[in-house]
């Protein structure tokens, strides 16, 4: 009698309550130790010193003035818009996977990546380099959440929004998208040309509070709406009939979600440019580390999507001496491998490939 062979062992595992502390944890010590690297070297004993002073809690060396002005006018601006548009791309992508039933969806799928990078490009053409940056992010972050609705729109039919519909939609408007951003490239000046390509690789050198300022609110509010719709999402995993059964109005779930996505992700872009793989890679990984539970999946992703690129933009600014690595460039270097390989395990574990 043929020997039947044994399953792979499941993987345990882990709950909310060790996903949020260690997170959280781990997001400290990468924003301490990325605040303290650069040019001008800040210890992390400094680093966390001069971070609770400005909390009022006197504990702690701090640093001299030369470390206290590059700390908080240059590195923590950098870092902390770091961990939100990496928390932002973390999250939409767990919810965006979830509400079409598939890990292989990202943010970019329903446009918004392209639209932002049109709108930004769009202004860049008109006004150069004379635009002011804030103007460039407007443009990006309308760009976004326009070239989503257009999606969305025009994937129903008869009241309805069909995920295969909604995907192929994308895609052709993303195909239409890359040939504006394209024709505005060729149209743009040398120097408006170079900053086209530039936002587009994404960068985060020129980070500034006041970008920090905007950006936490949409962060705030797309990862509390994710919470919010997280139940339904799992009741849909079910399947659509299942999930109608149980009570969940499905076309209305789909909406609130897309909205969630694009405002995460033309939040994500605005100041930054486009990033890519982030809202692949880490909701994927996290589902085999926590499973599919929306609950704790949602706020796992928003931490890894934190810390990943915290460390990503670290390695942007450290890799080569005296130069900024345009961090785009790294997660896809990256993430492309990475997911790949996350691949090919998933498959090996489903007796897919050998």
């Amino acid at each position: 009698m043929a020997s039947v062979p044994a399953r792979p062992p499941r993987l345990r595992r882990v709950g909310l309550g060790v996903v949020v502390p260690v997170g959280i944890a781990a997001l400290l010590l990468v924003t301490i130790v990325a605040a303290g690297i650069g040019q001008n070297e800040v210890p992390p004993l400094q680093v966390l010193g001069s971070l609770l002073h400005h909390l009022h809690v006197p504990w702690g060396p701090l640093p001299d003035q030369v470390g206290e002005d590059t700390l908080w006018n240059v590195r923590l601006p950098r870092v902390m818009l770091a961990l939100l548009v990496g928390a932002a791309l973390g999250c939409a992508g767990a919810v965006l996977q979830g509400i079409f039933a598939n890990p292989l969806a990202e943010p970019g799928i329903i446009g918004v990546s392209s639209g932002a990078a049109t709108g930004a490009t769009g202004v860049i053409l008109v006004g150069g380099l004379g635009v002011a940056g804030y103007a460039v992010a407007g443009g990006a972050f309308l760009g976004g959440l326009v070239t989503t609705a257009l999606v969305y729109l025009m994937s129903r039919s008869a009241g309805r929004t069909e995920v295969i519909t909604l995907i192929l939609t994308g895609i052709a408007v993303n195909a239409f998208a890359g040939g504006l951003i394209a024709f505005f490239t060729f149209r743009a000046a040398p120097t408006a040309r170079d900053q086209i390509v530039f936002w587009q690789l994404g960068s985060l050198n020129r980070a500034s509070w006041d970008q920090v300022y905007l950006v936490v609110g949409f962060v705030v509010i797309g990862a509390v709406a994710s919470l919010v719709i997280a139940r339904q999402m799992d009741l849909l995993a079910l399947g659509e009939y299942s999930a109608r059964h149980l009570g969940v109005d499905v076309e209305r779930l789909r909406r609130i979600a897309v909205v969630v996505v694009a405002v995460l992700t033309a939040a994500a872009v605005a100041f930054c440019g486009i990033i890519l793989f982030v809202g692949l890679v880490i909701p994927h990984l996290m589902r085999m580390v926590v499973g599919p539970t929306h609950r704790v999946l949602i706020p796992a992703s928003l931490l890894a999507g934190a810390v990943l690129l915290v460390l990503a933009d670290l390695a942007a600014r450290t890799i080569v001496g005296y130069a900024d690595l345009p961090i785009g460039m790294l997660t896809s270097l990256v993430g492309g491998p990475v997911f790949l390989l996350l691949l090919r395990r998933t498959r090996s574990r489903q007796g897919g490939w050998t």
